[in-house]
């Protein structure tokens, strides 16, 4: 079976697998005698970069070949990145990291048994949404340049409740938001809910290309997607249908616009959005498998 064959086995919706990453190869001897391979990059984030929100600042990342065989496979592979990690003192924070397709279950026994947690996943959606705007669910509008301050606000109190669940919460967390929010905003993408004059929720959302040969394509089904970044309902105005109200509004248009299916990153660790989002019509492609700090992976 080639390694385009056996994503598909796995999930329809994945792409071919991308070519070998940059880094250092790695190797190893599985329990069942298979020789398995993958690529290591460390890298970090410095003071300011905007990967900080969603990302440890020293991170440890395994891209493993496509074919690796079963849980005893990636067993091997985690065994020879925890090695790696007691080379280099690693600081708290870090992370060790692997990004693999979410129904990969033999992969997920190892990530579990190596002290990995889901904490980001990839979920696509690609049915268009005829629900009409029930009575009583707020009105929702486009939002623009001028709205900068309530968006930063949304999106900020967004980070800072997913710091609790997921990434840990940064100190500058609106300094680092606010370039891509003023540059989003330029664009008709982002959309408003209100109730009584007061903004009570917000979805941000933005076009990604899917091509051959780009970063989107590597996680992707190509074709233009609808990107969903922020979503976020005011608290004290939650489960009252202002979520459902503004995907609405966002799934109609996007699709409107050429939209082929939406994708969003969630963390199914949230008891909010795993919640919400699966009722949204949207499931995992991929999932990031993390241990943090790096020295946490066994």
């Amino acid at each position: 079976m080639s390694h385009a064959e056996r994503f598909r086995a796995l999930d329809p919706l994945l792409p071919p697998p991308a070519p070998e990453a940059d880094g250092e190869p790695v190797t190893a001897v599985a329990a069942t005698g298979d020789r398995v391979s993958g690529v290591l990059q460390r890298f970090r984030h410095e003071p300011g970069d905007a990967a900080l929100l969603w990302s440890a600042a020293q991170v440890w990342q395994l891209f493993p070949d496509p074919a690796t065989p079963g849980t005893a496979g990636f067993d091997a592979l985690l065994g020879v990145l925890r090695s790696r990690v007691d080379t280099e003192p690693a600081e708290p924070d870090s992370a060790c990291v692997v990004n693999w397709p979410s129904r990969d279950a033999e992969a997920i026994r190892a990530f579990l048994d190596h002290g990995m947690a889901p904490l980001a996943a990839l979920a696509v959606r690609t049915g268009q949404d005829a629900r009409p705007r029930t009575p009583g669910t707020p009105a929702v509008r486009l939002a623009g340049p001028d709205d900068l301050a309530t968006v930063l606000a949304l999106c900020t109190a967004t980070f800072d409740y997913t710091g609790l669940v997921a990434h840990r919460r940064r100190e500058q967390t609106a300094e680092l938001l606010r370039p891509a929010l003023r540059r989003a905003l330029e664009e008709p993408a982002t959309w408003l809910a209100e109730a009584d004059g007061e903004v009570i929720g917000l979805a941000q959302c933005a076009w990604v290309e899917s091509a051959p040969g780009n970063e989107a394509a590597e996680l992707l089904p190509p074709g233009r997607w609808g990107y969903v970044n922020n979503v976020v309902t005011v608290d004290g105005h939650r489960s009252g249908g202002v979520g459902q109200a503004l995907m609405a509004r966002a799934h109609r248009e996007l699709h409107d616009r050429g939209a082929i299916g939406t994708y969003l990153y969630y963390n199914p660790l949230n008891p909010l959005s795993s919640v919400f989002w699966h009722r949204q019509g949207y499931r995992p492609l991929w999932t990031s498998w993390e241990a943090h700090p790096a020295s946490a992976l066994r």
